[in-house]
């Protein structure tokens, strides 16, 4: 089996609001960098979430057009294979979300996010795990941001003086 890539984060609000915006793959052109357009191609009918899904994705050293199929396991993960894809072989990969006693009141999750990917075109190790990395990188940074920004939000809502 390939080595995976791992990055993780930690970020000020609770699980439930993090897969929230996880499993909102039609916004991520909106926060990830690399998606340029996610178009959910079928729904699971018990959970309401997207189970196929293609992605247009240049991430500088690979674009490519992909399927991916997802698997969510209530708001504790997600995981997604490769399905059909022009530069890619196979691609694996997964958030996993645990919840993290905060500071103060406010609830905070950690995400580890995972990430195998085999393209095409040979790619050295070095290459492919740098390139992994960035993909894991900046997506963590992103989803952070637009998590705090959104919980932020809720927060200024419902407390108008602040």
């Amino acid at each position: 089996m390939a080595d995976r890539t791992r990055g993780s984060i930690e970020v000020a609000a609770p699980v439930a609001k993090v897969m929230a915006v996880i499993a909102d793959l039609p916004a991520y052109p909106e926060w990830t960098s690399e998606v340029k357009k996610a178009e959910v191609l079928s729904i699971d009918p018990d959970s309401g979430r997207a189970e196929r899904v293609r992605l247009s994705v240049d991430s500088g050293a690979i674009r490519d057009r992909q399927v991916l199929a997802y698997s969510f396991d209530g708001d504790r993960a997600v995981h997604w294979t490769l399905v059909e894809g022009d530069m890619l072989r196979s691609l694996d990969g997964s958030y996993v979300l645990t919840p993290v006693p905060g500071p103060g009141p406010q609830e905070h999750t950690a995400v580890e996010y995972t990430l195998t990917v085999d393209s095409k075109i040979p790619l050295f190790g070095m290459m492919k795990k740098k390139l992994e990395k960035v993909i894991i990188d900046r997506a963590l940074a992103g989803l952070k941001k637009r998590v705090e920004a959104s919980a932020a939000d809720d927060r200024t809502e419902t407390d108008p003086a602040r």
